[in-house]
């Protein structure tokens, strides 16, 4: 794969964001990419309310940003393509985000392996003295070009 600059690689997570039918519903607004860092932000709607009493958003919605949210940080990262998987996602909810706020989203790839890129994310609503969850994944990393079928790999 040809080597990609910065302002590429931004672009290409931009598209991502931008292509996921999931992100555009729950209105995920990229607010600042490059370097394996992304910050992405979705508003509280009434659609995606897990609880009707309380007005809480659905830990699924939460769960679906900060995905999304470590995916982008991945490929923004220096030695990664511009694509991406996730592996494994742990996710620990902290609290209910508050009624009517947004919430952020903000990851960062801190560590990557010839075929896995290791990421962190904390989310927070406006009410940010404790997170609303925070997450630690594993997302792929390599092109693909040197892993071997798997019939190769059993013997």
């Amino acid at each position: 794969m040809p080597e990609q600059g910065p302002d590429r690689k931004a672009e290409i997570a931009r598209q991502f964001i931008e292509a996921i039918p999931h992100s555009r519903e729950l209105g995920m607004r990229l607010e600042e990419i490059g370097g394996g860092v992304a910050v992405i932000s979705m508003p509280w709607d009434a659609r995606f309310v897990g609880d009707p009493k309380t007005g809480v958003i659905h830990g699924g919605a939460v769960s679906a940003l900060m995905d999304t949210c470590c995916g982008a940080a991945v490929i923004s990262a220096e030695k990664t393509p511009g694509q991406t998987a996730t592996l494994d996602l742990r996710i620990d909810y902290m609290r209910p985000a508050t009624p009517g706020q947004r919430i952020v989203a903000r990851a960062t790839c801190y560590h990557v392996t010839r075929s896995v890129a290791f990421v962190r994310a904390v989310a927070h609503d406006d009410d940010a003295e404790v997170p609303v969850a925070s997450a630690a994944g594993a997302f792929t990393a390599g092109s693909g070009e040197d892993r071997r079928p798997s019939t190769e790999a059993i013997s």
